[in-house]
């Protein structure tokens, strides 16, 4: 199985340029007429497509696609080797710092929008990451 990661943006062109200057992302393919660009530099591709405003998902959502500053369930984390280099690129380019950097014992985390809405963050590892907190299942299990 693969993973590919759909964003939907009102302003292509805009689009590809903020994720270009703000976290180091290439194009690799221009696809479906010019309506969808995939960005290539993270583990998995990233796909902006071209979606108007006020425009509907699908034929059977009630909701409209709206690209002012939204909270949704998925949104991207992205690991840098330096988070200060990276928050300063990032609101250069036009993203909107959400809070202060937190420090964990796992690394530091930032929280981000785009220019077009989406929420995103970006994470830099200090020595084992996430190892330092993982839980196993069966530990998960008994504690439920």
């Amino acid at each position: 199985m693969r993973l590919l990661l759909n964003l939907d943006v009102p302003d292509l062109s805009a689009a590809v340029a903020f994720y270009q200057q703000a976290l180091g992302f290439s194009v690799g393919r221009v696809l479906f007429d010019g309506t969808v660009v995939e960005m290539l530099g993270a583990a998995v591709p990233l796909y902006l497509l071209h979606k108007a405003a006020a425009t509907r998902p699908c034929l059977e959502a009630g909701v409209q696609r709206d690209y002012r500053r939204h909270w949704m369930p998925l949104h991207l984390d992205l690991v840098v080797g330096d988070l200060d280099a990276a928050l300063a690129r990032a609101v250069a380019a036009g993203a909107r710092q959400e809070g202060d950097i937190h420090e964990y014992d796992w690394g530091r985390l930032v929280t981000l929008s785009d220019p077009f809405g989406h929420g995103l963050c970006l994470v830099q590892w200090l020595e084992e990451g996430y190892d330092l907190v993982t839980t196993h299942m069966g530990e998960i299990d008994a504690q439920n």
